[in-house]
């Protein structure tokens, strides 16, 4: 599928401020099919843009914003292709990696309710039909709420609740998945769901408008490799999924990051357009 996307982010600030750095986790991943035929990234006011690749594979751009201001824009526009399905070549996994995706993290504990969760749903000797289940599990148990939490949430949190959005889903499956030794990571990216989109209005749910941006997570299994699911929508990644970030989970892959000078308070609004091109 060819999906063109346009990703924009407006800073503003109460007051001016000075020397500001940001970075920018927005150009898709070149992985397991997926291609980006063309990415570009403009600030206002301008100014020069630089990258480089993180831990995890990851493009990160940066950029100084020297003078005083109140506001900032960033666009990034993506034209990109992506497989029917998520198939990645089958490599070992290596040890610092087994390490990074099996331990627990501040979003994605290994508490004692999540292990009693995640020990619910295993399969013995069956990771994959664990995994899917976990995924089904979690799908089941969490109701879509996009007022019930906000980006700081954990998954202990999310699984009291029983309520949150793609962020809330990914953490809790991450966090159990890892308790029963099943390494995991975050995805970021973007979902192009105009019939979700749509039967979440009918719903009289809230729908932000970022709403095209979208987490699930990849699950590695022995033997197999790495397996994309979905527990927002309880599925497998598709060609209408796109990837841009993967890491532990979601403070490894946070679309914008970034420090200033000055006591104002910072406002930040963001604005997602997906569609599809012939």
């Amino acid at each position: 599928m060819r999906l063109q996307i346009r990703h924009t982010t407006v800073f503003r600030y109460a007051e001016l401020i000075n020397e500001a750095y940001t970075e920018m986790r927005l150009r898709p991943l070149e992985t397991a099919g997926q291609r980006c035929y063309r990415f570009s990234l403009t600030t206002e006011p301008r100014g020069e843009v630089m990258s480089y690749l993180d831990r995890y594979g990851n493009q990160v751009h940066h950029f100084d914003t020297l003078q005083s201001h109140q506001q900032v824009v960033v666009t990034a526009s993506s034209d990109v292709e992506t497989p029917s399905s998520f198939r990645p070549e089958f490599q070992e996994l290596p040890p610092l990696d087994r390490y990074d995706f099996l331990a627990p993290t501040d979003y994605a504990p290994g508490n004692g309710r999540i292990g009693e969760f995640a020990r619910g749903h295993l399969v013995a000797d069956d990771p994959l039909r664990t995994a899917r289940g976990l995924m089904d599990a979690i799908y089941r148990r969490l109701v879509y709420d996009p007022e019930a939490t906000d980006v700081k949430t954990r998954a202990p949190e999310v699984l009291e609740i029983g309520r949150g959005v793609c962020q809330d889903f990914a953490h809790l499956m991450l966090a159990a998945t890892r308790c029963l030794g099943i390494p995991a990571r975050y995805v970021s990216g973007y979902l192009y769901s105009p019939q979700i989109v749509n039967e979440r209005k009918e719903a009289g749910i809230a729908i932000p408008a970022n709403a095209a941006s979208h987490a699930w997570v990849d699950v590695y299994l022995e033997n197999h490799g790495w397996l994309s699911l979905d527990p927002t929508h309880n599925c497998e990644q598709t060609a209408e999924y796109v990837r841009v970030a993967t890491g532990r989970d979601y403070a490894d892959v946070p679309p914008t990051r970034g420090i200033y000078k000055g006591s104002a308070r910072e406002e930040l609004e963001v604005r997602v357009e997906v569609r599809a091109v012939n």
